[in-house]
This record gives structure tokens, C-alpha cells and sequence, in this order.
């Protein structure tokens, strides 16, 4: 009886890939096998001092970095973080960071990460949104690799402005001193992992990356969904 009513709902509100638009099998979630195996992937998980890593050289220390797949404009899988940060799709999320996870766990990428952070929203920008998709990405990295996800370690103290058409150096302006620890004692000698959504000049990052390093002996590994 069950599956006649998931085969009816299904008529009326049919579950379809948000890259291509055809019906999901049962099997699938949010997007098909065929849009998922056409993903671009960096695969820099698989190259050492890869591109990603090298956006923090002369920075700030990362000790291994990497980005699931490219974003570019246009492209189908920008829908991908559209659903995700605009149209309140939290599950697509984390259903794509357990893809990704699968695939870094076959080379142990991020072998030794005690656990995971994600970058914050400002609370007021979370009220408005309604969560933080970096914590859903978060969320899925943590189901895979069996590792804690916390969200109140790294708070967001300050609310910038949009980030968006900004050059590299006012993107680094921007983002001076908008985070906080709550408490650096627990980060002490840990691997963190810190993860967000989208890479393009990393200066967020940085400023989250910054804070951290206040911990004493702190080992710090960056994840995001795309990079730009």
C-alpha cells in the first residue's frame, strides 16, 4: 500500500533531477546517476599541492584543501547552489557532500580531521535565510566520514556586505575581523575541517582560517562544494 501511495504522490509531485529535469528513480535523490557521473569535478583530491591548496599559499596554513566540482556561470550544475542557497533546498546540500564524501574517503583525503566546522552566516543573515548552507554541506561530509559537525565553535560577529563584484582586496577588506571563537580551548591540538560552499578568491576563508589559528597547535583542512 505504500508504494501505490508513493506512486500516486509521485504523479502529482514527480521527483525530478534539478540538472536535467527527468524523473529521479528510486534510488536516486536530488539529482540522476547520468548528471552525477557528468559532474566536473576538480578531482584535487587526487593531485598533491592541487589548485585549491595553492590559493592559501603565503596566506594562511592549510594542510590539505579541495573543491568537489567547478563552478561556472551558465552551467547546469549552478543550479546545484541555487537550490541550495536561494530556493531553500537544504537536502541537495548534503546529498551532494555525500557524493563527494564517498569519493575522498577512497584515497583517506582527509584521514585524521577530528571534526568539522562549517563557515557561519551572521545571525541576522540566518534568520533570513533560515539556515546555513555550508552547515547542510557539513552535514553530509560528517554522515559519510563519521565525523562531528560543530556550528557554535566559529561564530560570525559581523555582517558584511555582499561579497559579490568585489575585487580581491576589497573582498579581503570586507572580511577583517568577522569571525569569533567561543571557545579556543577545544580546538587545542585538534584537525579541523572547515567547509563552505563556493571558492573563488578563498578570502573568506582566510578570515575563518585567521580565527582559528588564535587554538593553540590547531591543524586546519578546507572543504567547499564548488569552486569558481
Amino acid at each position: 500500500m505504500s508504494h501505490l501511495i508513493a506512486d500516486f504522490l509521485n504523479l502529482l509531485y514527480p521527483n525530478l533531477c534539478i540538472i536535467c529535469g527527468e524523473n529521479l528513480m528510486k534510488h536516486e535523490n536530488q539529482i540522476c546517476l547520468a548528471c552525477l557521473n557528468n559532474m566536473p569535478r576538480t578531482n584535487y583530491h587526487l593531485i598533491k599541492d592541487n589548485p585549491v591548496e595553492k590559493r592559501f599559499w603565503g596566506k594562511v596554513p592549510v594542510f590539505k584543501a579541495t573543491s568537489y566540482f567547478f563552478f561556472t556561470k551558465g552551467s547546469p550544475y549552478q543550479k546545484l547552489l541555487h537550490e541550495l542557497k536561494y530556493k531553500g533546498n537544504k537536502e541537495v546540500g548534503t546529498v551532494i557532500a555525500q557524493h563527494a564524501a564517498s569519493e575522498l574517503l577512497e584515497n583517506n583525503f582527509f584521514s585524521g580531521i577530528d571534526f568539522i566546522i562549517p563557515v557561519p552566516l551572521h545571525p541576522k543573515k540566518y534568520v533570513s535565510r533560515g539556515y546555513n548552507q555550508s552547515e547542510c554541506i557539513g552535514l553530509g561530509l560528517s554522515k559519510i566520514l563519521g565525523k562531528p559537525q560543530f556550528t557554535q565553535l566559529l561564530i560570525r560577529v559581523k555582517e558584511n556586505t555582499t561579497q559579490t563584484k568585489k575585487s580581491v582586496y576589497d573582498r579581503y577588506v570586507n572580511t577583517a575581523g568577522i569571525f569569533e571563537l567561543t571557545d579556543k580551548d577545544a580546538l587545542a591540538g585538534k584537525h579541523i575541517l572547515i567547509v563552505d560552499d563556493v571558492l573563488t578568491t578563498g578570502s573568506t576563508l582566510e578570515a575563518a582560517i585567521q580565527t582559528l589559528q588564535v587554538a593553540d597547535n590547531v591543524t586546519i583542512s578546507v572543504f567547499t562544494l564548488a569552486m569558481a
